[in-house]
């Protein structure tokens, strides 16, 4: 038998430590994820409750229509806008947050080398915290389209999707388009997760991990607009953040959102890599 073999204790098995549902219900307690599910929840209602003061919007006179002119069309039409206001930086914060905030803040607390001399392998505890870290993203990416779309439907009812670029979806179609919607805009944000992470596990300061991450994405952002940057604009994941309108035409393109996933899923895979090639050479002493 090897050293590591007969130095575990019996039943020891690497794989049942720190196992998911443990995780999850951790997080799931954790004040700052009642406080997003919180402001998540209230936005639909904040945009109606605008809407109702302020009137239905009547467009630019340009005759297009653009989601924001036909918010109130439909609860379909509702939801869509929710997402067109929030997909830019309201998203990204529960990312960053969710995902930045899982190591760095077992650190901060100094339970970090506790878990690890539990003994959670490092490869273990990384692979479990990312894992929840992801799963709450995509679910405060799903709740606030859901709680809009039912929210809009009270208000406005149930209709068909008016597309900005002309012409309608019937109400069932508009509900799958939603989905890919949903399913493109949590896939753009897997940059921002893995950025945070990465930060997590180099930083004993949750802000920090999270701050950078928020703070990065702006900066991209802010260099998509710099036309000057010509075609190297297409290597930044902002450049293609608002793909999934392709979605909302009369017939869906996918081409935008396929070179957008690419980029995206590139850039995570290489800042995860390097989440856990550096954290399993971490000296831990916090």
């Amino acid at each position: 038998m090897t050293a590591n073999a007969t130095a575990r204790a019996p039943g020891y098995r690497p794989r049942r430590t720190l196992p998911l549902r443990v995780e999850a219900r951790r997080q799931l307690l954790r004040r700052r994820t009642l406080v997003i599910a919180a402001v998540l929840a209230l936005l639909p209602f904040v945009l109606a409750v605008a809407f109702a003061i302020g009137g239905d919007p009547n467009g630019r006179g340009n005759g297009r229509i653009t989601l924001m002119d036909s918010a109130t069309a439909s609860g379909a039409n509702f939801a869509a806008t929710a997402l067109f206001v929030s997909a830019g930086f309201l998203l990204v914060v529960p990312v960053a947050l969710f995902c930045g905030d899982t190591v760095a803040s077992e650190a901060s607390w100094s339970s970090l080398r506790y878990l690890l001399a539990a003994p959670v392998p490092r490869a273990r505890l990384l692979l479990s915290k990312l894992t929840v870290g992801l799963l709450f993203s995509a679910a405060a990416m799903v709740l606030l389209p859901l709680v809009a779309l039912g929210v809009g439907t009270a208000a406005y009812g149930w209709g068909p999707l008016q597309l900005p670029t002309g012409g309608a979806l019937p109400a069932g179609e508009a509900v799958g388009r939603l989905a890919v919607v949903v399913g493109y805009v949590f896939v753009s944000q897997l940059v921002t997760a893995a950025l945070a992470f990465w930060l997590s596990t180099v930083t004993d300061a949750p802000l920090g991990a999270v701050g950078g991450a928020v703070g990065l994405t702006i900066v991209g952002n802010v260099l998509d607009q710099v036309t000057a940057l010509g075609t190297w604009r297409k290597v930044l994941p902002a450049h293609w953040q608002y793909s999934w309108a392709d979605a909302l035409q009369p017939t869906m393109e996918w081409a935008g959102m396929i070179q957008g996933a690419a980029v995206s899923v590139a850039y995570a895979l290489v800042l995860g890599a390097l989440a856990f090639r550096g954290f399993a050479r971490k000296d831990v002493v916090s």
